[in-house]
């Protein structure tokens, strides 16, 4: 199955469950729905930060300072931020990932609104992400991360997400 035909839960601004139709449409319809935004840190407070592959369907080649994706039909956010995180950097056994924050995201058009449940975890594994999701990784201090905010095209959402985050620890 593709992407673009996995089935996805439709909700309402209210975070709601209305229907279900698949990820392709969703965009297109620009319908609301849910992901997960996972920051990822490793023993020494490095944040991983990866670049996306080109055959992604939102904001393709793009970095981005969170794993993660949507939520998949009847599934929690909990439980797809896990499945997530241990998909995309390649790893099984990661502690749970803790909830931090919840916002809704508009795309400007470019595939609708999500409700964005954003998480933290530790990760001591080693790493091996999946090539079909990243094309680049590495793990920044928040001194580098800061330094590439300026000079690399980040996915908006998540840049959003890393905001909230430092807006909400008072930095």
């Amino acid at each position: 199955m593709s992407a673009e035909d996995e089935v996805l839960d439709v909700v309402d601004e209210q975070d709601r469950v209305i229907g279900r139709a698949p990820r392709g449409e969703v965009y297109a319809r620009g319908l609301i729905h849910r992901c997960t935004f996972i920051r990822v840190r490793d023993a020494r407070g490095r944040t991983f930060v990866h670049r996306r592959t080109p055959t992604k369907l939102v904001f393709p080649s793009l970095y981005d300072m969170f794993v993660g994706g949507v939520v998949g039909t009847g599934e929690s956010y909990d439980a797809a931020a896990l499945r997530e995180a241990e998909e995309e950097l390649g790893v099984s056994g990661l502690p749970r990932p803790e909830p931090v924050l919840k916002f809704l995201y508009d795309s400007g058009g470019v595939a609708g609104k999500w409700w964005s449940a954003v998480y933290e975890v530790r990760c001591d594994l080693p790493v091996n992400p999946q090539a079909e999701e990243v094309a680049w990784h590495g793990f920044l201090t928040d001194e580098e991360l800061t330094a590439r905010l300026g000079e690399w095209e980040w996915v908006p959402d998540g840049r959003a997400a890393y905001e909230r985050l430092l807006a909400r620890r008072g930095r």
